[in-house]
């Protein structure tokens, strides 16, 4: 199926997220939409599925003009959506969640689940899944979860399929997957758009590539292109993609981890016997495949894990039964994995959100109530330091794009005098100037004398900001070797192999 956008307008009050773009997407054709967060991808393909209403401009599907009043009039068209963020019921079955809004029914309107069972297991085997269609989705790992996401937009029989950041969320392993499932649609005539900002997986995978920055069409380019010139048709502007840094300057003291622990409630062990060291100065990156224990691990330094064993000493101060306050106050700053859940509160404002863990500081807050101009004056500091794009300190934060969510989690923690950064995934669903931005900062944390550590499962990330790699592998760490350890060497470590002396 041919589709194709014709002068799309998008606006919300004063800002125009979408200004006139064009986008045709031939049959059986991979088409990446490369762009800044922020740049009004998603909100392109919002309009094309039936969430928003373009101001101006048409829909056109094999030539035919089409107008969607919803996402049910976008996916009775043959227009179907994997977004960024899975619009999954965690408390649903993966075969609940693949009906839900087409549910077949039995006699008597009772559901038809055996149906959906068998229509799930169809297309899994189709693509190779390994999917329990009675598994809770709430209990599936994120690249299993969007595997149903998948599942759910092709069990609709879709001829146009939109990916938005779909590999956010994955592990190499699973981005290699994805890419694969990708071809064969395509291969079997499938219209793909591929929302990304990672340019390694364009090139890889890409027939034509469109390039919006600021709402608007800037210009195509070949999956040929360099990853620089990609990068600086992104962004409007040359973008360093190589991380500068001197050798570390090691201090003394630190954190030091010995012995550690962590099970689950029913006593289930998840990390075990952890041990090692960060110096001030240094970044030490904890790489794996996602779900060996990482998680898990950052829980216990934060004070989050209800259950922890062994010990955990920053500057020989014991953390281990602290309490997540405790921990902050002996200065460690922690970037979660999840900023959507775990670092901002939506609905709050970016001033607001730049201060949830400084919310008795007196240069804050006084007798309880909020200094209102201490706190704006703040807040359009950290804003033009941190280049967050927004209109102002009142704008909500969960209204912003995924890197400038991210960019107010960094200057929230980097804001604070730190003894210990933490930062899981720290450029996840983050765009190239973005990563560029912040991977500036970690190092400049580092180079300030404070010890980093980066949980990472991008290889390139962690090659990148690494003085040392701690691999994990099922809940343990299966070696620490130096930072400049080799792509194929840490792949097999992270696949189990103690010895890199052997991996190689």
């Amino acid at each position: 199926m041919k589709l194709e956008l014709r002068g799309i307008t998008k606006r919300f009050g004063s800002l125009v997220a979408n200004d006139r773009i064009d986008l045709t997407v031939a049959p059986g054709e991979i088409h990446a939409l490369l762009g800044e967060n922020g740049a009004g991808k998603s909100t392109l393909m919002n309009v094309l599925y039936g969430l928003y209403q373009a101001d101006e401009g048409e829909i056109l599907l094999d030539d035919a003009v089409q107008y969607f009043r919803g996402p049910g009039d976008a996916m009775a068209a043959g227009i179907g959506m994997v977004h960024q963020h899975f619009m999954l019921i965690p408390v649903f079955t993966v075969a609940e969640n693949v009906m839900l809004g087409h549910e077949s029914t039995k006699a008597l309107g009772v559901l038809d689940l055996a149906a959906a069972r068998a229509h799930v297991r169809a297309v899994a085997d189709r693509f190779g899944f390994d999917i329990d269609p009675d598994a809770m989705v709430g209990d599936l790992p994120v690249g299993v979860q969007q595997r149903v996401e998948i599942i759910k937009a092709l069990s609709r029989d879709a001829k146009v399929l939109v990916f938005d950041e779909p590999t956010a969320v994955l592990t190499p392993q699973e981005t290699d997957e994805l890419m694969a499932i990708m071809r064969q649609l395509r291969d079997e005539g499938t219209s793909i758009v591929f929302i990304t900002h990672k340019l390694r997986e364009v090139r890889e995978v890409a027939d034509r590539i469109t390039v919006i920055r600021l709402g608007a069409v800037v210009g195509e380019a070949s999956p040929s292109a360099t990853n620089t010139e990609l990068a600086s048709l992104m962004v409007g502007r040359a973008v360093e993609l190589t991380v500068h840094k001197q050798p570390p300057r090691l201090g003394e003291g630190g954190l030091e981890v010995r012995g550690l622990r962590v099970l689950t409630p029913g006593g289930v062990v998840i990390v075990d016997d952890i041990n090692f060291d960060v110096r001030p100065g240094e970044v030490l990156a904890i790489a794996g495949v996602q779900g060996n224990g990482q998680t898990e691990l950052v829980e216990a330094i934060v004070g989050l894990a209800t259950r922890v064993e062994g010990s955990i000493r920053l500057g020989g101060t014991e953390l281990v039964g602290k309490g997540v306050r405790g921990i902050l106050d002996e200065g460690v700053g922690f970037v979660p994995e999840d900023r959507t859940q775990d670092g901002l509160v939506g609905g709050f404002s970016v001033a607001e959100n730049l201060i949830l863990d400084r919310s008795s500081d007196p240069a804050f807050v006084r007798l309880g109530t909020i200094n209102r101009s201490a706190l704006d004056a703040f807040a359009r500091d950290r804003i033009e330091e941190y280049d967050i794009r927004t209109r102002g300190p009142e704008t909500p934060a969960g209204t912003l794009s995924g890197g400038n969510q991210q960019k107010v989690v960094i200057a929230r923690e980097l804001s604070r005098d730190l003894r210990l950064l933490v930062a899981a995934q720290p450029t996840r669903g983050v765009d190239v100037g973005s990563i560029e931005f912040i991977h500036k900062r970690i190092i400049e944390t580092r180079d300030a004398g404070v010890p980093v550590i980066v949980v990472s499962t991008e290889l390139d990330e962690v090659t990148a900001l690494a003085d040392r790699i701690a691999v994990m592998y099922r809940g343990t760490i299966v070696g620490v070797v130096p930072g400049d350890t080799p792509r194929d060497i840490l792949g097999l470590m992270m696949a189990g192999a103690s010895d890199p002396e052997v991996a190689a």
